[in-house]
């Protein structure tokens, strides 16, 4: 019988050697993998960035929006957690402005189903004003919790036209109960309701302080409404108004009490037209 040589065990031990080490790349795959490196630095970077985003960007994306008319100065933080003092004012070329007390703090949180805000409002509200921001295809939804907070009055001095002629004074006193903002195809709808009032309030144009205090409310619905309601003085105003698409069309009227006339005269000669001792509002 004849005895075939064993054979050397020293070739499979180099293939499994050449398995398990890995295979020097060629000059394609060392490109594609730098490649992959730059963009996963790349897309850490945006993360990085976008986190730790500068609470300015956030006051410049707010300025472009409102056309200059809400302006967010001396912003600390970041977009997602920061700080800022609110100026209204009447527009980009408008020398009206008024600066709310204090500071304002806001807090972004993303959400499953949107975006959370939470708005701090030291100034002017015990607790703090919060929404759910859902965009979505074509549309945008704006949820915001029940709230009360209050304002002084001479803030809308610096909405320009006509406050900055009126100058009021006085509290303003905000309530929102179920509120809902849907925009959808260019169309608004508004669920819940707004009720402000105006207590105690007076104006440059007038020698009597205070003239009266008044309640507007804005109910939602297929069409929304607004009205004016005199709850005390001598100032007396009425009205109502509806939302036609985005337009809001609102008839109202402004009368003085009895042996008041003369010291609303002006005033009631800038707020409608006059006819008699009453004078007519139309907006819209």
């Amino acid at each position: 019988m004849r005895l075939l040589p064993a054979r050397s065990p020293q070739p499979r031990a180099a293939a499994l050697q050449a398995a398990l080490l890995p295979r020097a790349r060629g000059p394609q795959e060392a490109r594609l993998g730098r490649r992959w490196a730059w963009a996963g630095a790349l897309c850490g970077a945006l993360l990085c960035a976008g986190f730790w985003a500068p609470a300015r960007w956030l006051a410049a994306a707010v300025d472009q929006a409102s056309q200059g008319q809400v302006q967010l100065l001396w912003p600390r933080g970041t977009v997602w957690s920061g700080s800022a003092q609110w100026v209204l004012t009447g527009g980009r070329d408008s020398q009206d402005r008024t600066t709310l007390p204090g500071r304002i703090g806001w807090r972004l949180a993303p959400h499953w189903n949107g975006l959370g805000i939470t708005l701090a409002l030291d100034c002017c509200a015990e607790a703090p004003l919060q929404a759910l921001l859902q965009p979505g295809w074509n549309r945008l939804s704006v949820q915001v919790q029940d709230h009360q907070s209050h304002w002084p009055a001479q803030l809308l001095s610096g909405l320009g036209t006509p406050w900055n002629t009126l100058q009021p004074e006085g509290r303003l006193q905000l309530q929102l109960s179920g509120l809902r903002l849907d925009w959808a195809a260019g169309r608004l709808r508004l669920e819940g309701q707004a009720q402000l009032d105006l207590l105690d309030m007076a104006s440059r144009l007038s020698t009597l302080r205070p003239m009266g205090s008044y309640r507007v409310v804005v109910k939602g619905g297929d069409s929304p409404s607004l009205d004016l309601s005199t709850l005390e003085g001598s100032l007396l105003l009425s009205g109502h108004g509806q939302w036609v698409g985005a337009r809001l069309r609102f008839q109202g009227t402004g009368e003085a009490a009895p042996e008041r006339e003369a010291a609303l005269n002006n005033l009631l000669n800038l707020i409608g037209r006059r006819r008699g001792a009453r004078s007519h509002i139309t907006l819209g």
